[in-house]
C-alpha cells in the first residue's frame, strides 16, 4: 500500500515510548523502524497471541511484506528450533553475505496441524495465535504435534542477548513484548510501497501511523527499554 506523505522527512511522531508499550500491552499494533544502516524498513507488529484473521488481512494489505513470528531465544530453544542457515547443506547456504547483518534470524516455516493449505487468513491466524499460546508455556508445549514444517508462517529466532547481540526487528519485537509484559512471540511484517515496490519510506510510514493512530517508534527508542 502507498501512503503519500503529508509531512516532511524531518517531522517526528509525537509518540513517547511508553505509548508504544501500552499499545502492545493492549494487543494493538506498533510500527518499528530499525535504522538506515540496517534494513531501513518499518515493520508492523502485533503480539502473536492476539492475531486474528482480520489482523492477518491488515498485515497482508497494509504492510505487504513477509508475515513472520519472532520468538524469544529461550522459547525457540525449548521448541528445538535452529537457525536455518546452520542446518542447510546446500551451495546456496555456503556463504553468508547479508548486506545488513552477520546472519539471518530465520528458523523453520510452520503451519498449525489443524489447517488445510496454511496460507489463508484463517489458517495463518490459527498458526500465529497458537505460536503465541505455545510460547506462554514453552516447556510444556507439544510443538511437534501442534505444528508441521514446512509451512506458511516463517519463524524467527531472537539472539540470546537480544539488542546487545543483534539490532534486528526480531529482537526489537521481543524487547517490546517483554516491556509490555506480553509473551515473547511477536507477529511482524515489513511495510512496502505499492508504487515503488520498495520499503515504505519514513515520511509515508509517519503518514500511515498518524492516519491510523498507531504508534511508530525508532529502533534507537526501543533500545532504551
Amino acid at each position: 500500500m502507498s501512503y503519500k506523505s503529508e509531512a516532511s522527512a524531518n517531522w517526528e511522531p509525537k509518540v513517547v515510548l511508553d505509548e508504544a508499550v501500552a499499545a502492545f500491552r493492549d494487543d494493538d499494533p506498533v510500527l518499528v523502524y530499525d535504522d538506515k544502516s540496517r534494513e531501513n524498513e518499518v515493520d508492523m507488529m502485533f503480539p502473536a497471541a492476539a492475531v486474528t484473521p482480520d489482523r492477518v488481512a491488515t498485515l497482508r494489505n497494509d504492510a505487504g511484506g513477509l508475515l513472520c513470528v519472532a520468538l524469544g531465544n529461550e522459547v525457540a530453544n525449548a521448541f528445538s528450533l535452529p537457525f536455518l542457515q546452520d542446518e542447510l547443506d546446500h551451495p546456496a547456504a555456503a556463504a553468508h553475505d547479508l548486506k545488513y547483518d552477520d546472519r539471518s534470524s530465520f528458523s523453520l516455516t510452520v503451519n498449525h496441524r489443524d489447517t488445510r493449505t496454511g496460507i489463508t487468513d484463517q489458517d495463518r491466524a490459527k498458526t500465529v495465535a497458537a505460536l503465541g499460546t505455545a510460547a506462554s508455556d514453552p516447556e510444556h508445549a507439544d510443538f511437534g504435534n501442534t505444528f508441521r514444517s514446512p509451512g506458511h508462517v516463517h519463524l524467527l529466532k531472537a539472539a540470546p542477548g537480544l539488542l546487545h547481540d543483534r539490532a534486528g526487528h526480531t529482537e526489537m519485537g521481543i524487547v517490546l513484548a517483554k516491556a509490555a509484559n506480553r509473551v515473547p512471540a511477536v507477529a511482524l511484517c515489513e511495510m512496502l510501497d505499492d508504487d515503488t515496490g520498495g520499503a515504505l519510506s519514513w515520511p509515508d510510514a509517519l503518514t500511515y501511523a498518524r492516519q491510523n493512530d498507531i504508534p511508530l517508534v525508532r529502533g534507537e527508542q526501543v533500545k532504551r527499554l
